[in-house]
């Protein structure tokens, strides 16, 4: 429904300048010979600039000053020098509506622009993983809360090592190029961990470690008041299970082939990475049964603290129950999630989303 109004409103948006131009006639047509519709047919090439191209607005304009001469030439009375005013007035309007496309086009090539780098930097940063990695079929979705945005603090990655395929989902706080930095630091510091060390646990040690030299080679209140939430997993070959360790992130789910939906949250709650300053805690791995056919969901807040209208959060594991089984392949699982989070925010989302579903055949 949301969609369908937004698309009659650019269809009115577009038709606008032919609008003003009618609108123009019919009051000069239908107001004594003192009221002038010169007003609509200035506005006209003025709207256009931005909507048409260069052609379309040369084109209004010129329809704008052919109707303003036509009506002049059916009402006559008035003088010469008011009729002459208005047609230059109108001339000089859609010269520089003209100008303002030029402008507009200028400037929506250098957007163009900085989009596709900044889809190539999220193709190097947040690389989409292989849909079968150790056994296991996954995928990763990233979904921008502001249009045309390509990246953000989330981050997601995966990784086959000898002890397993390990997993990270995290978001980094704050936004801008200072996140795009903590999120690299994050991905390539897992990377290297994942083949490295011998437990899950050791894995978030090196993540605190990556950050914390990163904290100490920048400088700026941003990066002493910076923090990252992330959670790993683990799900070693051949064994059922999963391992996580939470450092302040929400809760994974685990759908199982039957529908049922049950959260995985730590035992034993820690900070977000970057906080050691107020205390340090070691991380204990939690387990769980990973049986076949089930699937492991990996969420950021972007998803679980979607609001609707009335303030309410949207909840994935009501969202998702009874309906799992049915959901059987990660990416339309994802792609529903999607769907849904946005229907239930109106449209648009507070927070970027990354999503992960790992399901073991």
């Amino acid at each position: 429904m949301e969609e369908r109004r937004i698309s009659y409103a650019r269809r009115f948006v577009r038709l606008l300048p032919a609008l003003l131009i009618a609108a123009g006639a019919v009051y000069d047509h239908a107001t004594p010979t003192d009221f002038t519709g010169a007003p609509f047919f200035t506005a006209a090439p003025l709207v256009a600039a931005p909507l048409y191209s260069k052609r379309g607005t040369v084109i209004t304009g010129v329809v704008a000053v052919a109707v303003l001469l036509v009506m002049r030439g059916l009402r006559g009375g008035l003088p010469r020098a008011e009729v002459i005013t208005e047609v230059v007035t109108v001339v000089v309007v859609s010269v520089l509506a003209v100008l303002i496309n030029l402008l507009v086009r200028r400037s929506d090539e250098r957007l163009a622009s900085v989009r596709e780098i900044a889809e190539a930097a999220q193709r190097a940063v947040l690389p989409e993983p292989a849909e079968r990695i150790g056994g296991f079929r996954i995928a990763a979705r990233y979904e921008a809360a502001q249009t045309g945005a390509s990246i953000g603090g989330d981050l997601y990655a995966v990784q086959d090592s000898p002890h397993g395929v390990r997993l990270v989902v995290g978001d980094v706080r704050g936004k801008g190029m200072g996140a795009v930095g903590a999120v690299a630091v994050v991905i390539g510091a897992f990377r290297e961990a994942a083949e490295q060390e011998a437990t899950l646990e050791a894995v978030a040690q090196r993540l605190e470690r990556a950050l914390a030299r990163e904290r100490t080679r920048r400088d700026g209140d941003e990066s002493r008041e910076g923090f990252t939430t992330v959670v790993l997993a683990e799900l070693p070959h051949g064994d059922g299970i999963v391992r996580l360790v939470n450092r302040g992130h929400p809760t994974p789910l685990l759908l199982y082939a039957d529908g049922t939906v049950r959260p995985l949250p730590a035992t034993e709650p820690a900070l977000p990475l970057g906080m050691d300053e107020l205390g340090t805690w070691p991380d204990r791995a939690d387990e769980a049964g990973f049986p076949g056919g089930a699937t492991l969901l990996l969420y950021t807040d972007g998803l679980s603290e979607a609001r609707d209208g009335s303030g309410r959060f949207y909840d994935p594991e009501t969202g998702l129950a009874g309906r799992a089984n049915a959901l059987r392949d990660p990416g339309e699982l994802l792609g529903v999630l999607s769907v849904e989070v946005r229907r239930h925010s109106g449209g648009g989302m507070a927070d970027d989303m990354a999503l992960m579903a790992v399901r073991r055949p």
